[in-house]
């Protein structure tokens, strides 16, 4: 045998070899793994060009079947029967309000860690309201209003887009909008490119000086359109037949509120004589969300999403739903007209995307913030339980308690988001301990209809549970920006303010109607399909972290799902 023959033929096959592997690595850039080995994937390196990220404020978990029969082919029907469906996905903390409800989605946390607790809470260190995502630091963008003064600050973690752009040295694009500004700022998260909300002084869509000093080409150009001003010039009236709204209650039922102006709910809404000094009113109908959906295409336009060597990031919120929610309630013929041509503009959403980035390369979900409770005067007309608890009446009456039981002083702070903020300084005045006082406030509080529960601070914060209500307490305390008493209503009661008739509805509590809320993904890599299995809101970033191979946010406390979308 020629030896040097052999070896030198080895050397040939080895050659060989080495330069097919070269080719084959070469011919796809997609990072390997169970799921697309063998088959053709689309997207950036294996990944998805663009991730859209849809919240629709106060979208109840049932509103995605209420209406089906009236909804498009291409709008909330495509989206679960070609996605994939968590049919239990619950929020795992409560309060449940728009604040905290963004927050988790994109941090994957819960406020007893991003801090988010509420839309607002009481700052023991100022003696003052804060905001959740308020900033005097910053300027507005965009306006002379004071509308931008406004950061995400406060969110004390990073988020699924903070980590997706420190994962590639901020080569990803990360843009989010909404109507409000906290329904933009906490998905963009503290490194986005841009978060942009609307100025209802000007109708201008603003950012602040914590984003950029200057606002875009794009949206300079956008507002010069004057869009709120063509939009707010067409009267309300129902998309189809009102006599087809067989759906939602009768139009003008005693509990609705009126919009701003009118005499009574009923359709036609004549928005044109309406409209006051400024734009404040396009929140509360269908141009809301018409308006959002228009800018969010020119975003898409305006920064090229979709079209780099990275994942880019859209977040988009619509609040309308909220804003009227709130004033018609969530059986009402105005709340499933707003759903019905919002499912219009969903379907145009992922056509235009579809289109433009690719149908294979767009990776959406939709969810929402939380849902909404049955207005009470409704639940009691068909004799179920139910009512409201007035806040102010509990605070004033717990403070005379207390100075009969310790002493005169001031023991109360504030009454806010069903938490009891007590004085601190008084309490070590009178040489008490918090304990004692926060056991008294408690005990108290429970006397007043439509109370369940009522948990001292200490108590929380001693005790750990592994579900249930107080699992949920749990993880919505904050021991930095929470209260010394937790109050807990009743099932179908939420907290009114004021003292004349409550319309309207509002949520906030941990009964599934406010838990309770979509989550459906479509587009790349998703299979169609359906799951019971219980799911967390705080699922959906880690979830995201996985398909994108990138680190799941800093607070994550939630799961991936992919094991469950087979």
């Amino acid at each position: 045998m020629n030896f040097t023959k052999v070896k030198t033929g080895a050397k040939s096959l080895l050659a060989l070899t080495f330069i097919l592997l070269v080719q084959a690595c070469a011919s796809t850039t997609a990072i390997p793994t169970a799921d697309n080995v063998g088959q053709d994937v689309t997207g950036v390196d294996g990944r998805p060009k663009l991730v859209v990220g849809i919240v629709v404020d106060q979208m109840r978990y049932d509103f995605l079947y209420r209406y089906w029969d009236k909804y498009s082919e291409g709008g909330f029907k495509k989206l679960v029967k070609q996605g994939f469906n968590f049919k239990n996905t619950q929020y795992s903390y409560v309060p449940t309000y728009t604040g905290p409800g963004h927050a988790s989605i994109f941090t994957g946390s819960v406020p007893a860690i991003n801090g988010i607790i509420g839309n607002a809470w009481f700052d023991r260190s100022t003696g003052t309201s804060m905001y959740c995502v308020e900033d005097k630091t910053v300027k507005t963008v965009g306006s002379t209003s004071d509308a931008g003064l406004m950061s995400p600050r406060n969110l004390l973690t990073t988020t699924i887009t903070d980590e997706l752009r420190l994962s590639n040295n901020m080569q990803s694009k990360v843009v989010a909008i909404a109507l409000k500004d906290r329904g933009a700022i906490l998905p963009a998260g503290h490194t986005a490119n841009g978060a942009y909300w609307f100025d209802s002084p000007t109708g201008n869509w603003i950012t602040s000086t914590f984003y950029a000093n200057e606002l875009p080409a794009w949206v300079r150009e956008f507002n010069n359109q004057k869009h709120p001003d063509r939009l707010m010039q067409e009267v309300w009236n129902t998309l189809l037949p009102i006599e087809q709204y067989t759906e939602s209650t009768a139009d003008d039922m005693p509990w609705e509120r009126a919009l701003p102006g009118e005499k009574h709910p009923v359709f036609p809404h004549n928005i044109p004589a309406l409209k006051g000094k400024d734009y404040e009113l396009i929140r509360s109908i269908p141009a809301g969300n018409r308006l959002t959906t228009d800018f969010a295409l020119a975003a898409l336009r305006g920064e090229n999403l979709g079209k780099g060597k990275h994942t880019d990031f859209l977040a988009l919120s619509y609040s309308t739903p909220d804003y009227t929610g709130h004033s018609f309630g969530p059986n009402s013929i105005e709340v499933q007209d707003v759903y019905l041509r919002l499912d219009r503009e969903i379907e145009e959403l992922i056509n235009v995307l579809e289109k433009e980035v690719g149908k294979g390369n767009v990776l959406m979900f939709l969810t929402a913030d939380h849902g909404a409770a049955h207005v009470p005067a409704y639940m009691e007309s068909l004799k179920i339980p139910s009512g409201i608890a007035t806040s102010g009446v509990m605070s004033d009456s717990l403070e005379l308690h207390l100075n009969k039981t310790f002493g005169k002083g001031r023991w109360v702070e504030r009454y806010t988001n069903q938490q009891v903020y007590l004085n601190h300084k008084t309490i070590a005045g009178k040489k008490l301990t918090r304990l004692e006082v926060q056991e008294a406030a408690a005990n108290y509080v429970m006397r007043f209809d439509g109370v369940a529960k009522a948990i001292t601070a200490e108590a929380i914060q001693r005790a750990g549970w592994a579900g249930g209500l107080m699992s949920r307490l749990e993880s919505g305390y904050n021991a930095q920006r929470s209260g010394d008493v937790i109050v807990v209503l009743q099932p179908g009661w939420f907290e009114g303010y004021g003292n004349g008739p409550q319309k309207g509805t509002t949520h906030g509590s941990y009964s599934n109607y406010d838990t309770h809320v979509p989550l459906v993904w479509y587009g790349w890599k998703v299979k169609p399909g359906e799951s019971s299995a219980e799911t967390a809101v705080s699922d959906i970033a880690p979830t995201i972290a996985s398909w994108l191979y990138i680190q799941e946010p800093n607070g994550s406390v939630g799961k991936p799902l992919q094991e469950l979308m087979k």
